[in-house]
């Protein structure tokens, strides 16, 4: 079974950094994308970064140049190194994998088949 443990999160002041991990489980994740959305209570989960199976990246525009994902296939993890925090960026944090095979990255939820709890990141002015 396919599970997906954060962690990383926690309270940053604005302009500072933070790093968040994801470790999956239960499989081989090299041929997948990987993705990190954000949710706040009352709006939608919103993308924010992903990346695919052979590296490509893709980021949502609030992001780009202040967070960067990454991956380690050998270690089935995949990581969020956001730096340049504002207070908007408060927020739960999930990774996700999309299970279909060497898929094109994708910036919808509804494609991606496995989630984790998620992990708090707060960001005070």
């Amino acid at each position: 079974q396919v599970q997906l443990v954060e962690s990383g999160g926690g309270l940053v002041q604005t302009g500072g950094s933070r790093k968040l991990s994801c470790g999956a489980s239960g499989g081989t994740f090299r041929n997948y994308a990987m993705a990190w959305f954000r949710q706040v209570p009352g709006k939608e989960r919103e993308f924010v970064a992903g990346i695919a199976w052979n590296g490509g990246t893709r980021y949502a525009d609030s992001v780009k140049g202040r967070f960067s994902i990454s991956r380690d296939n050998a270690k089935n993890s995949v990581y969020l190194q956001m730096s340049s925090l504002e207070p908007e960026d408060t927020a739960h944090y999930h990774c996700a994998v999309d299970v279909d095979y060497r898929s094109v990255l994708h910036t919808l939820s509804e494609r991606y088949d496995y989630w984790g709890q998620g992990t708090p990141v707060t960001v005070s002015p």
